[in-house]
């Protein structure tokens, strides 16, 4: 379709994911955010981590679970951060400490149970912010462990952390919903098929590319604008070739794989 090769054209797009990546990164502060929700989104590389085997390792590579774990505005829509990592109380820590200093402002944030988020938060916070986790319960799943999708959730407890949120907005509905346009979007988050990403820094390029486009390049359907234009900082919705430009603009760093510990 291009007259290029496959690599040329899969390192342009790694290039390219990185620089998006650091460009956001630099970008993304002091944001006028109130309202922020946070989830974790589970994706393999390589192989799930009970298929991975040692020639996976093979020159430094990397093989198994990587969890995406993102941030966003409840008003302008705007995911001011995301990382790539484990799910474990280290990758939580350095989540919140990466979202905290790039907000302007006291927010009310809201979580799932995850019970990694609390000391996470506290690190990267203090009392200076109004927590709250929702946390589901679910119902009994009679096919148990055979069944790929969770089972059904019969209600939600809403749990005061720190502060006073105000409870009309304890919910992860708009992180959630992100969370499945990342699966629409993205072919490699698609379950059951073969199209998972095969080297690390692929899928970390995928996602700033994604995420690139989402805040500055998308209109929303609802704002009528893109998020990045709603929170302030942008001033028009940028188009393909203003993306594509930044691999002149901006100077490639490490992508977020390895600086969560995920690298090959």
């Amino acid at each position: 379709m291009t007259g290029a090769s496959k690599n040329t054209v899969v390192k342009l797009l790694v290039e390219l994911g990185t620089v998006c990546t650091q460009y956001m990164d630099d970008n993304m502060k002091n944001l006028p955010c109130q309202r922020i929700q946070v989830d974790e989104i589970w994706q393999f590389v390589g192989a799930k981590a009970k298929n991975v085997r040692p020639h996976h390792f093979e020159d430094g590579g990397y093989a198994g679970d990587v969890w995406t774990w993102t941030a966003i505005d409840a008003d302008t829509k705007l995911v001011p951060c995301f990382m790539l990592g484990a799910r474990d109380a280290n990758a939580a820590r350095d989540f919140m400490e990466d979202l905290a200093p790039r907000l302007s402002n006291r927010i009310q944030l809201t979580s799932d149970g995850l019970k990694v988020y609390i000391n996470a938060v506290y690190t990267a916070f203090g009392n200076d912010i109004d927590y709250a986790q929702l946390v589901k319960v679910y119902g009994i799943d009679p096919q148990g462990e055979k069944r790929y999708s969770p089972a059904i959730c019969t209600s939600c407890e809403a749990h005061t952390i720190t502060g006073r949120p105000d409870h009309d907005h304890i919910n992860t509905s708009y992180v959630e919903r992100q969370n499945l346009s990342m699966r629409m979007s993205m072919r490699r988050f698609t379950r059951l098929t073969n199209a998972f990403s095969k080297k690390v820094e692929n899928h970390a390029a995928a996602v700033g590319l994604y995420f690139m486009w989402y805040n500055f390049g998308r209109v929303h359907q609802t704002l009528k604008t893109t998020p990045a234009v709603k929170a302030g900082i942008a001033d028009h919705v940028w188009s393909v070739d203003e993306v594509i430009g930044l691999l002149r603009a901006v100077e490639p760093k490490a992508t977020r794989a390895a600086k969560a510990g995920i690298s090959n």
